[in-house]
């Protein structure tokens, strides 16, 4: 059999020790913050129905879906010309559903809503949820873009409150402070723009219009018309929408002019504003230490958000949205649960941990995963060692270990070097008969004499108290 060169998939990685010590670092730091406002976890599997994932996510999300086909011969009454018709067609998802009833789940909200709907008897509404998993998408790799990446979801389902939003803000905030990362929010609402469509005679299209101008900051305003053009916008809805998109001042100033602009056309625009207006004046009010910007292009292209959507990016390093998510009034309706409001914000964990290792923010200690490395001297030392060693993993609760083999006091320490372990304890002959160790501070090469009774405390803070 011929050697095969090993691989991965294009899109997804292998995480290293230091780098899963990293991610963990992060997932931890996130963690603790939805727990401090009261959300609890859930896990959903990581294969949903297909029936469940198709059609939430438009057709763009569709085609994006990874497809599990079925076990067996998948192929079996499939005709030729069915075969020929799906691979000349721009969205074969009709043969999909035949040969393949599972997917990879795409995101963490429809699993999630799927969970309420099929749950409601057991869950006590509001029902508060955080969930930390992989996802995976159909997309083409590059920068910032995976195949196979894992969000940190935070929802609240079960209720309209507007509350809701002005907490997810607030989280955002604790996040990106406990990371050290300067970021912004940008905040609009769909209603918003629907009323945008309404007043520039096109709210049959607002799908198409939702699309197109979510891929305004990636491909430009001229782009972005062209692709309105496609779509069949005419020129002047296209031009008349250009300013909107294009609207500069405070927060404020810009809610003014969209006010005008809409008016008396559109009354689910004026509610989308009030309801920003709403949100606005608490984070306001409550001195959110956030820059939160009111952006009239900000889209998300899902089709299930229905009120406020939000976006976070990074300031001080080049990254697409790190974060985001919106309200969405339905989405459990879909499974036959209808008028259940919720609304949510993921975090993109990969692009988070991209941001905090451009900007060298992770902190040294979270690729320590062992404190220190007892020298082995020989059977009757090795012995005296693990004893040692047992008591400050127990009493200290320090990761240690010990060289497997009497190698040369070199090849010891080279290994502790590549390792990145900060410690070496001597426990020889000499140690063993005044009950003290020899502790050497890789570091610096300091050296010093510890009691055995205080060995974990020092190896712990570093020092004796």
């Amino acid at each position: 059999m011929a050697i095969q060169k090993p691989s991965i998939p294009k899109g997804t990685r292998d995480f290293s020790p230091v780098e899963t010590a990293r991610r963990n670092y992060l997932f931890d730091t996130i963690k603790s913050i939805f727990r401090r406002y009261g959300f609890q976890p859930l896990e959903t599997p990581s294969m949903e129905n297909l029936s469940t994932l198709l059609g939430k996510y438009g057709d763009e999300g569709d085609k994006l879906l990874f497809k599990v086909l079925n076990s067996g011969n998948f192929l079996k009454g499939i005709e030729g010309e069915e075969l020929l018709a799906a691979s000349e067609s721009d969205s074969p998802n009709a043969l999909a559903t035949r040969i393949c009833e599972k997917g990879l789940r795409y995101d963490l909200t429809v699993p999630f809503a799927r969970y309420v709907v099929q749950h409601r008897n057991e869950i006590v509404f509001p029902f508060k949820r955080y969930q930390i998993q992989p996802v995976w998408r159909a997309d083409r790799p590059q920068k910032g873009r995976y195949r196979e990446f894992y969000q940190c979801d935070v929802d609240v389902v079960g209720s309209d409150s507007l509350l809701n939003e002005v907490e997810l803000i607030r989280i955002v905030r604790d996040v990106f402070d406990a990371l050290g990362i300067r970021v912004v929010l940008k905040l609009n609402n769909r209603k918003i723009l629907y009323g945008i469509a309404e007043t520039i005679g096109h709210a049959d299209k607002m799908m198409d219009i939702t699309v197109a101008i979510d891929k305004l900051d990636k491909i430009g305003i001229d782009a972005v018309n062209e692709e309105l053009a496609e779509r069949g916008l005419e020129a002047e809805a296209i031009a008349a929408l250009r300013p909107i998109l294009e609207l500069s001042g405070t927060n404020r100033e810009k809610l003014a002019a969209i006010t005008a602009i809409i008016g008396d056309r559109s009354a689910t625009g004026r509610l989308g504003i009030e309801e920003v207006t709403t949100v606005l004046d608490y984070v306001e009010a409550l001195g959110v230490e956030l820059p939160v910007e009111l952006d009239l292009s900000l889209a998300r292209g899902l089709n299930y958000y229905t009120g406020a959507i939000f976006e976070v990016k990074a300031l001080d390093f080049p990254m697409g949205s790190i974060c985001g998510g919106g309200r969405y009034d339905d989405l459990t309706g879909i499974f036959g649960m209808p008028d259940t409001s919720g609304v949510g914000i993921s975090f993109g964990a990969d692009r988070i941990y991209d941001v905090l290792l451009g900007l060298d923010l992770f902190p040294a200690e979270t690729a320590e995963s062992v404190r220190a490395l007892f020298v082995h001297f020989g059977a009757e030392e090795a012995r005296e060692a693990l004893r040692l060693m047992d008591g400050v993993r127990r009493d200290g609760g320090v990761a240690v270990e010990l060289y497997p083999e009497p190698a040369k006091i070199k090849k010891q320490f080279e290994y502790a070097e590549k390792r990145g372990i900060p410690y070496l304890v001597f426990v020889g002959e000499n140690e063993a008969a005044a009950r003290r160790a020899t502790v050497k501070y890789l570091a610096t090469g300091e050296q010093t004499e510890v009691p055995f009774d205080r060995l974990a405390e020092f190896l712990k803070e570093g020092r004796l108290q």
